[in-house]
């Protein structure tokens, strides 16, 4: 109760401010005071002269969908969509993506968070730059290249004033920003550990981008972690999977196998002849343009993998890249005797690596891909903060698993 009449005064004040500042009767006597925060007081005298804070909503864009299809942002977010919306629901939270303009791409969460948003236009299309919005927390993120909240008054257009807003900047690999990541929730829901779930998603949205699979036009590239499929310049080639087995056994083994090691990775002591083998490694050749040696079963050409690329991070020691490379089980429905055991392996590899550091991100994301592991989420939610609104969520995973 004391916080929540520490906010009620806090937006007290902030509203008094406003309406001395927004109603004066010239640009003479818009002089912010030391009440407010000196970012928030300097994007307001920069904002006064272009935006109307009594206007009722951003401004539409007419081309988001081509700035969407052409966003650095797209694959990660995509990817990463259901954790984005999952974190957002389970604390009463809008989550949206936005381009470096301020343009928002991408919008989930708590339905009814969203509906109120989209009666300000924060929506996928909604431009919310400062020259057109004023002060909030995506165009301050973006202006300063820093994370930035903005409560209630503090917005400069008087129909945000029912809103807190939490926003941290992308960055691509070379270190150029490419938009901005918000949780906004009503003025009532402010916690400042908001904001590290905010720093915590935009670590995994950055981590999918250097960890980025080479552009459709780059070959070859073969993905058997979770879903399984082999792609040749942004096409899918279809194989049978038993062949995408042979083919993530031979990524994983760059030494290769002899028939007979091969065979037995395959089939165990099943009596399978070694003419099926040989008919399914020939197929396979054929597929991957020859890249497949013939008196030894190795990789004779270049096809990227994401699980190679997952054994490259776990031996690094790069658990950032790790945890957020993870996205499933190695090819979950095969038996094969060889996947299994490099099923095992990763998995074991990343849970090791999660269960042995102190980052709270780490153990909330990888908790999501294994759901029973019990020991998973005890791990995080003694690593999350008191009030972290992603406890909910890991309480949840756990009474579940629990109860398995």
């Amino acid at each position: 109760m004391a916080r929540f009449r520490t906010l009620t005064q806090q937006r007290t004040d902030l509203e008094k401010e406003w309406e001395r500042v927004a109603t004066a009767p010239n640009t003479a006597a818009r002089t912010p005071n030391t009440l407010l925060r000196t970012e928030v007081a300097q994007s307001w005298r920069r904002s006064l002269s272009t935006v109307d804070p009594g206007c009722t909503g951003a401004p539409g864009l007419d081309d988001i969908g081509e700035r969407w299809a052409r966003s650095p942002l797209r694959a990660p977010v995509t990817e990463l969509a259901r954790a984005l919306d999952d974190v957002a629901v389970d604390a009463g939270y809008l989550a949206a993506v936005t381009d470096e303009s301020g343009a928002v791409l991408w919008s989930g969460g708590d339905r009814a968070v969203r509906r109120r948003a989209e009666q300000v236009n924060f929506a996928p299309g909604g431009c919310w730059d400062e020259a057109h919005m004023g002060t909030n927390a995506v165009s301050m993120a973006l202006l300063t290249d820093a994370p930035s909240t903005v409560f209630c008054a503090e917005h400069l257009v008087a129909a945000l004033h029912g809103w807190v807003c939490y926003s941290a900047p992308i960055h691509a690999p070379d270190g150029r920003q490419v938009g901005a990541l918000d949780l906004s929730s009503s003025w009532d829901r402010s916690h400042p550990l908001v904001m590290s779930s905010v720093r915590a998603l935009v670590t995994a949205v950055e981590t999918m981008l250097r960890s980025a699979a080479p552009a459709p036009s780059a070959g070859l590239r073969l993905e058997c972690l979770g879903e399984s499929r082999l792609t040749r310049d942004g096409f899918t080639v279809p194989l049978r999977p038993r062949q995408l087995e042979i083919l993530t056994l031979l990524a994983l083994e760059p030494d290769g196998f002899t028939p007979e090691q091969l065979h037995a990775a395959l089939y165990g002591d099943r009596p399978v002849t070694a003419a099926t083998l040989k008919a399914e490694v020939s197929h396979l050749r054929r597929a991957t343009g020859g890249h497949i040696g013939n008196r030894r079963y190795l990789l004779t050409g270049p096809i990227s993998c994401d699980a190679v690329d997952l054994l490259a991070a776990i031996a690094a020691g790069d658990t950032t890249s790790a945890v957020w490379l993870y996205r499933g089980a190695l090819l979950p429905g095969s038996d094969t005797p060889g996947i299994a055991q490099w099923r095992a392996h990763l998995e074991v590899g990343v849970r090791n690596a999660v269960l042995a550091g102190e980052r709270a991100d780490h153990a909330v994301a990888f908790g999501e891909r294994v759901p029973g592991d019990i020991e998973v989420h005890e791990h995080a939610l003694r690593l999350l903060p008191t009030g972290d609104v992603r406890r909910a969520v890991v309480t949840a995973r756990l009474h579940t698993a629990l109860r398995a």
